[in-house]
């Protein structure tokens, strides 16, 4: 294999994690994201679909242009507009990959491609030369690679390297293989591939089965050199293998795996909880690694023992991963100067002072509801403030919502559709409800609500509550998110944001089922 003195992180958050139903992000999010996943030392970010939409083409583009320390990679099929729409948009990048692929087991030939195997061999070679024709780090994906022929599988990775592929990844695209099996199809590859030592060997695991990253490390043990993995495991369907239990996982068994990543670990628990508030999809709290009761120890043994000797029952140390390292940073006598500064340094910016000032006199008043404001805090209000900022269809004024035992809650809200206002009321079974309800009486959205999620974003009785509302109409799923110390006002603004969302239209293109 060529020389490489540690495992490489590619991070697909932003392409294959934003295929989770409602998880689209935006630009701005997106580059937020992109920041985060810098400062934990990711090597490679892809950063979308360039071809998908012209909105993922301006966000890759907008991500190659401010990521300096990250190769910046593009998703491509083996056509040839999506390989040069892939390097248009990769082009400002220091470093910039094009990560192109096909198809390659039976199922997926015969009925999707309706391709013959001597057809898709020369797809892919001519794919590969195509794309090393405008940049040399080039990466070939074997589709469906988990129910592949291994016979076809050499033939094609051969074929792939002698075109110019410095980096083969072996997907587990439907989430179907199992530790064992996959690791052997990796050394078998290896071994039996004349030119592999002329490429890095990368996998990519979805988490059907819920082996992901038991997958993945099962590659890893047998010589692949690159896991492809999202932040919590983000990603279509059951997610793929999550970075931070690969990352902790390899770093942990040292005596195992031999190898490393370069990943800034402190910095893992940041960007979890970033990339959770703005997909709006909440971290479980057995969620390993980051998790709120990842380090958590309930019975009096275990708190005993960790008590006398943390590693009696602690594998790890919370404090490496990013947990209690966000101390109190601003209060209500802080300026806009050191907000700004504190913004800067959680890789958020604003593109206008108009939207600064709007975040900074949110933050004031938030200072005047609860004493300490941290990190997540920060996060929220600039998610918040963003949200505002966006052009949409609907917006809340001002809202009045009363709930008393023995008598039906009522809410009263003032709303503005297209700039005009209304005033609208309804009852409810609560005051979320009622809430609810008094929205659809004007809007009439014809949506499904198909979540309504509640989580509090710091600890204490004055925390912020973030509310994540999914909507569906036709086909299309959308996660609004608000937050708030009044938890009825949040849920009021993610039931709005997913109504301007979903008002916007426009269903993005996806890659694993677009015509080839």
């Amino acid at each position: 294999m060529p020389a490489t003195d540690h495992l490489v992180i590619f991070d697909t958050t932003l392409r294959d994690g934003e295929q989770s139903p409602g998880a689209t992000m935006n630009k701005a999010e997106k580059l937020r994201i992109a920041k985060a996943l810098e400062r934990l030392r990711v090597d490679v970010i892809e950063a979308g679909f360039a071809i998908a939409s012209q909105g993922d083409f301006e966000a890759v583009k907008s991500i190659a242009e401010s990521i300096k320390d990250s190769t910046i990679c593009s998703l491509a099929r083996a056509l040839d507009t999506d390989i040069d729409r892939a390097a248009e948009a990769i082009r400002p990048a220091v470093r910039g990959r094009i990560h192109t692929f096909i198809a390659t087991s039976p199922i997926h030939m015969k009925y999707k491609l309706q391709m013959q195997p001597d057809e898709v061999v020369e797809q892919a070679v001519r794919a590969v030369k195509r794309a090393r024709s405008h940049v040399d780090d080039v990466e070939f994906s074997c589709e469906d690679a988990g129910r592949s022929e291994l016979d076809f599988l050499c033939r094609i990775i051969e074929a792939a390297i002698d075109a110019g592929a410095r980096t083969i990844n072996i997907p587990d695209t439907v989430g179907y293989a199992i530790p064992e099996q996959f690791g052997e199809t990796i050394r078998q590859l290896l071994n039996r591939i004349p030119n592999a030592d002329k490429a890095i060997f990368s996998v990519h695991c979805h988490n059907d089965l819920g082996l992901a990253v038991a997958n993945s490390l099962a590659a890893v043990s047998q010589g692949a050199r690159q896991v492809e993995c999202t932040i919590n495991g983000l990603g279509e369907r059951a997610g793929n293998a999550a970075l931070e239990e690969i990352v902790m996982a390899v770093r942990t068994r040292q005596d195992l795996f031999h190898i490393d990543t370069r990943i800034d670990a402190e910095h893992i628990v940041p960007a979890s909880r970033l990339v959770s508030t703005i997909t709006g999809f909440p971290v479980q709290p057995n969620k390993a690694i980051v998790g709120a009761n990842a380090f958590a120890h309930e019975s009096g043994i275990h708190q005993d023992g960790v008590l006398k000797h943390r590693e009696t029952y602690e594998i790890m140390s919370a404090q490496d991963v990013g947990w209690h390292t966000n101390s109190l940073v601003l209060g209500k006598h802080s300026g806009r100067n050191a907000f700004r500064t504190r913004l800067l340094e959680l890789g958020i910016q604003f593109e206008t002072e108009t939207e600064l000032n709007e975040a900074f006199t949110r933050f004031k008043a938030l200072a005047d509801l609860k004493h300490e404001i941290f990190d997540e805090d920060l996060q929220a209000i600039a998610s918040d403030t963003r949200q505002k900022e966006e052009d949409g269809r609907y917006g809340l004024v001002c809202m009045q919502v009363c709930s008393e035992t023995g008598v039906v809650p009522r809410a009263t809200l003032t709303l503005t559709v297209d700039g005009k206002e209304h005033k609208v009321e309804a009852e409810g079974s609560g005051p979320v409800d009622a809430t609810f309800k008094a929205i659809e009486s004007l809007v009439d959205s014809g949506c499904n609500l198909q979540l309504y999620s509640v989580n509090n974003i710091t600890s204490g009785t004055d925390a912020q509550g973030e509310v994540t509302v999914r909507l569906a109409r036709g086909g299309r799923i959308v996660n609004g998110v608000g937050a708030d110390t009044d938890i009825i006002a949040a849920s009021a603004k993610a039931y709005i944001e997913a109504l301007n969302l979903i008002s916007k239209g426009g269903i993005r293109q996806h890659p694993q089922v677009a015509d080839v």
